[in-house]
């Protein structure tokens, strides 16, 4: 299997480092790593730091909220049905959680329906409006969805009903000779941030977000204590981190207290999740949003309907919650199994037909379930760094989920193809679309063509923030590091390296063998213990024929048997 070359980079951004450790009482490297994050401003590093739920920004400044807000209340005043469309990931998920939740408190009658992967595919579609005509439903409002169905509104329309738009997706766009003109639907109101003429400071929010400032609204326009409002701070910000946005600005401000408040959630259905995973609650992290949680809420969607997701954040009864969070639970073994296989059936795809030569890879999978086609993108993409989009056999042709690089926007070069796409819709680093079988050759073919990607954009770039001897790091340092959590996309988590280390002892452990276990001395000849998680026997077989090495790192306190000391985790090696 080809393996991708890796640079690495030292930042060389440059401040008063000694001035900032001063001023704000912190180690120049925590200054040196703030730097790094484009924070230059006073104003910004002290919010930086010290984070305050006072700065989120108030939920009127987005275009249409007061319309949107104005109409609901006008339904709700005359007990019109209100029929919510959300999506089937977390972010979906946790938009119509909320919008149920907080219409209801302030006396709506709502009901929720999350289209179907395989059925409906994604957003609002014909199908579940015209359900909602059926059940009598008077308005629509969507969430997480709803921006680019310009069609689908249009319908909707055409029966008589009124729809708000909540969305924070990309606005749909043609462009003709170099010029862009945006699209827009016919929804009585749109709540989208990323609109050209939003007065929203930052659009980087997420569909929960979008749903969390809709109920903050509506709860002022309601006289209802914003303090209720806040209980969805949890909500926002597990969406937040499941939907990968950028943990910067007022995103790190949500993710922060949204994890400090889901550390003591009141939410039945979060609380038997967290349980079911065996996570101490006070250690619950962004990690866990991501990585743990997340997937679980995210598979009811996959492989089975994510109305169990729905479900398990409505619960009223433990038992109820228990049972739901269970059957998750085991539903996201059984993807993380079917995953392997696709993982496993891509890589064989591609070096059969050479697609790793391909500037845009796309890799067509019939047999794999379709609900997958985004995880095995992201880890071709993770083994390949290249663009890649998995394609899939559906019950209308062909569907597939694109995960990209930083050098290419994916969103922006499908829309120069959209004449291919049945549907399609995303974010530069991500994007999902149908297309019929025919087409599915000539769409590899002008991706590609179209792709202005270099061999320079295909290496894996490592962008060191601090080159720092390991005899640098103390607990206390490390304690300090922990002000610049929560770390995500756009917040990474710091990355240190240091050379010429001697590796004095070795040795693989766990069940798989899959985990290094280190000994590593500096030119003092201090000693320090240090692990690497990933391709253990690899590294091993690289120590077999060197033992001084340059290593990326980023130090933690190993606490065992009382006793804690610092340990080195291993990222990457040369």
């Amino acid at each position: 299997m080809a393996v991708q070359q890796e640079k690495w980079f030292v930042a060389t951004k440059k401040a008063d480092f000694l001035g900032i450790s001063k001023k704000y009482g912190i180690d120049q490297v925590t200054a040196r790593i703030i730097r790094n994050r484009d924070i230059i401003e006073e104003k910004d590093i002290a919010r930086y730091l010290k984070p305050e739920l006072s700065a989120m920004y108030p939920p009127r400044l987005m275009k249409d909220m007061d319309c949107l807000i104005s109409i609901l209340q006008d339904k709700i005043q005359k007990k019109r049905p209100i029929r919510i469309i959300g999506d089937y990931d977390i972010d979906g998920v946790q938009s119509a959680y909320i919008l149920q939740k907080g219409i209801t408190r302030a006396g709506g009658i709502v009901t929720a329906a999350i289209p179907d992967r395989m059925k409906d595919g994604y957003g609002i579609n014909e199908n579940l409006i015209t359900q909602a005509k059926e059940d009598g439903a008077d308005t629509i409002i969507t969430c997480d969805n709803g921006i680019a169905a310009i069609d689908a509104i249009a319908y909707a329309k055409n029966l008589g009903l009124t729809v708000l738009v909540t969305d924070h997706h990309d606005i749909p766009y043609i462009e003709e000779n170099g010029v862009r003109t945006y699209l827009k639907s016919s929804a009585d109101a749109i709540v989208n941030p990323k609109q050209e003429d939003c007065g929203y400071p930052f659009s980087g929010i997420c569909g929960a977000v979008v749903a969390f400032k809709v109920v903050q609204a509506l709860y002022e326009s309601s006289n209802i204590p914003k303090e209720e409002a806040m209980e969805f701070l949890e909500n926002a910000a597990f969406a937040t981190v499941g939907d990968v946005m950028d943990l910067v600005d007022e995103n790190r401000i949500i993710v922060k207290y949204g994890l400090e408040q889901m550390r003591h959630t009141k939410n039945l259905g979060l609380r038997a999740l967290i349980q079911q995973k065996e996570i101490q609650p006070e250690r619950l992290s962004a990690y866990h949003f991501g990585f743990v949680l997340g997937p679980c809420i995210n598979a009811g969607g996959r492989l089975d309907t994510a109305v169990r997701s729905l479900k398990l954040m409505l619960a009223e009864e433990e038992a109820e919650a228990v049972t739901l969070a269970a059957e998750l639970s085991d539903l996201n073994e059984e993807r993380k199994k079917l995953t392997v296989e696709g993982v496993e059936e891509s890589f064989r795809v591609i070096e059969d037909n050479h697609l790793a030569d391909q500037k845009v890879m796309v890799v067509y999978l019939p047999k794999l379930h379709e609900s997958l086609a985004g995880i095995v993108a992201g880890r071709i993409r993770e083994q390949y760094n290249h663009p890649v989009f998995v394609m899939t056999d559906s019950e209308d042709g062909i569907k597939g989920s694109g995960r990209s690089i930083e050098s290419y926007s994916m969103y922006d070069e499908m829309c120069k193809c959209q004449d291919l796409f049945t549907k399609f819709g995303g974010h530069p680093m991500a994007a999902g679309l149908s297309l019929p079988k025919e087409n599915l050759e000539a769409f590899a073919k002008r991706m590609n063509e179209n792709a202005a990607l270099t061999e320079d954009d295909f290496v894996f770039r490592i962008h060191i923030d601090v080159p720092m001897p390991l005899s640098y790091v103390t607990k206390e340092l490390i304690q300090e590091l922990q002000v610049l959590e929560p770390f995500g996309n756009g917040n990474q988590k710091p990355v240190f390296a240091d050379k010429n280390i001697h590796v004095k002892e070795k040795r693989l452990v766990g069940k798989n063998r899959n985990v290094l276990k280190l000994t590593l001395e500096d030119a003092q000849g201090f000693c320090y213990p240090a692990v690497f998680f990933g391709k253990a026997e690899k590294f091993m077989d690289f120590l077999g024929k060197k033992d001084i090495i340059s290593i990326v790192y980023y130090p933690e306190i190993n606490s065992y048997m009382g006793r804690e000391e610092v340990q080195f985790v291993i990222s990457s090696y040369c």
